[in-house]
């Protein structure tokens, strides 16, 4: 399967928050997701979708992984529920409330997303 990109945009003000997201939910892409990863643009992010809500499928660990990243925890209908800042070769975040879907993106983005932020990924881009 190829890659697939999604806009990530504030569904209230029709604002683009990151203009590529790489839509990940295999279970390749998930095992994977940013180890390893030297370097990660500052206008890219990876959207881990899973099939429900939660807290404990939801968490993240930070092994092999070389920077500091922003992880931007939503629920089903698209609103921020969590958000930190995750250091490299901690064992584990999670978020506060369940959710069903965890952006990992540069430091930044906690900058411009709050808690209680509604996001849409719904538009597909090369």
């Amino acid at each position: 399967m190829s890659k697939q990109w999604r806009v990530l945009r504030n569904a209230t003000t029709g604002d683009v928050i990151l203009p590529r997201v790489k839509w990940c939910q295999s279970f390749w892409c998930h095992f994977r997701g940013l180890q390893l990863v030297c370097h990660l643009p500052a206008d890219e992010g990876l959207l881990f979708i899973t099939d429900r809500e939660g807290r404990g499928h939801t968490a993240i660990h930070m092994f092999f992984m070389f920077f500091s990243i922003g992880v931007v925890w939503i629920d089903a209908s698209g609103k921020v529920v969590d958000k930190c800042l995750a250091k490299p070769w901690r064992p584990m975040y999670a978020p506060r409330n369940p959710a069903q879907y965890y952006l990992e993106a540069n430091v930044e983005i906690l900058n411009v997303m709050a808690l209680g932020d509604v996001v849409r990924f719904d538009e597909v881009v090369g």
